[in-house]
């Protein structure tokens, strides 16, 4: 079996935890940028809102990956969860943008406790050779639940009201952290590699040159993903007057493409080469960035983010399996997968932020080719980076 028979239940409390957590959040994703703009932020401020979450969990996910893998990923787990269920609840109470601002700073706080941890804990649980295909699995989770998050959102605003909807998200976290609670086991049952052994230098990790630039690529990806989630939303309730069930299928749309995608993706990547299989999802993203920024329709918007989902859905398991190649070659799992979360995080905060000062500084439609650049210049850095690693080794 591709897991392990002892550690069957453990992947499935993740997968289930991470769906419905994830879930959760993806509820407020169209909503927050049409809700902060409701209450008269400018560009700059809607791009913080995404940002400020980007902030605190690049701050602090290579804090709590490295404690991690030291006092185990279960205490982690449960405090992120927990976090998300109180910052869902704080968003009702939420009366201005700056409010808003710091809710999503804390929020980040949780989300540095959760993702990687529980990344690096499927990492451990996977069985060697098998890394692309179960990183692909786990990874479909995470993507479902962001594909449906959105819609649930759209519908639930819609039906009932914003506060309504922030309400799920509290009641979908809580459900996380009780099925983490009661299924998984305590952390000194946890197998954990790095657990005995003195932690790698965080410096020593980075200075890796495979490592820089998955971090690369990855923070080009999620620049992209920052400026789609911010400015999307926005750019077609101005230009098109879309609903939001109508906005919230426009994001699930890519979402749900790259999601499906991560499972046969990982398969494939555990027998090609995962190089070639990162840069044609990063050409094919770069692409559809390009088709963002030649939109006249909301038809045109739904072709770019599925071109965008493809993308995705190519680069990201083999990106993953490198990933836990690296942590198992370093027996720092969650310190690996902490920095390039690091780039994920980074990368939604450089491109939220960027494009909210794009727009502030000339119109809404010039944040598009913004992503286009920062999507062709993270594939060039892996191209190069891998290249000059390759010839180091030779």
């Amino acid at each position: 079996m591709l897991i392990p028979s002892p550690q069957k239940k453990v992947f499935i409390t993740l997968f289930f935890t991470i769906f419905i957590t994830v879930t959760g959040v993806g509820i407020v994703v169209p909503l927050l940028p049409i809700f902060a703009h409701e209450m008269g932020a400018s560009g700059l401020y809607i791009g913080m809102v995404f940002g400020s979450f980007s902030l605190s969990r690049t701050i602090l996910l290579p804090v709590f990956g490295r404690l991690s893998d030291k006092k185990g990923r279960k205490p982690f787990i449960l405090a992120g969860l927990l976090g998300y269920a109180i910052t869902s609840l704080a968003f009702m109470f939420t009366t201005n943008v700056e409010s808003l601002i710091i809710v999503r700073f804390f929020q980040g706080i949780a989300s540095a406790m959760i993702m990687p941890v529980v990344q690096a804990y499927v990492g451990e649980i996977t069985d060697k050779g098998s890394e692309g295909y179960s990183m692909g699995l786990f990874n479909m989770s995470m993507f479902a639940s962001l594909s449906l998050g959105p819609l649930i959102g759209g519908v639930l605003k819609d039906a009932f009201s914003m506060n309504f909807a922030f309400g799920c998200m509290g009641v979908f976290s809580a459900a996380g952290l009780f099925l983490s609670i009661i299924f998984l086991p305590s952390a000194d049952k946890e197998d954990i590699s790095a657990r005995e052994q003195t932690p790698v230098s965080l410096l020593l990790l980075i200075k890796n040159l495979d490592i820089l630039a998955l971090i690369s690529v990855r923070l080009a990806y999620t620049a992209c993903i920052g400026v789609i989630w911010c400015f999307v939303p926005l750019f077609a309730d101005k230009a098109f007057s879309l609903s939001s069930t109508e906005t919230g299928f426009l994001l699930m749309f890519g979402i749900f493409i790259s999601g499906i995608l991560n499972l046969p993706m990982g398969y494939i990547a555990d027998r090609v080469n995962k190089n070639v299989m990162v840069i044609t999802g990063g050409i094919l993203c770069t692409f559809a960035m390009y088709l963002l920024t030649i939109s006249v329709s909301y038809y045109d918007l739904v072709i770019s983010v599925a071109v965008f989902g493809f993308g995705g859905g190519i680069s990201n398991p083999a990106l993953m399996a490198l990933a836990v190649l690296k942590g198992q070659e370093t027996s720092a799992m969650a310190s690996v997968i902490s920095l390039i979360t690091v780039g994920h995080s980074l990368g939604m905060f450089i491109g939220s932020v960027v494009a909210g000062i794009i727009m502030d500084l000339s119109s809404l439609s010039y944040v598009f080719p913004c992503g286009l650049i920062l999507m062709a210049t993270g594939v060039l850095a892996f191209i190069m980076l891998t290249k000059i690693s390759k010839n180091t080794l030779a």
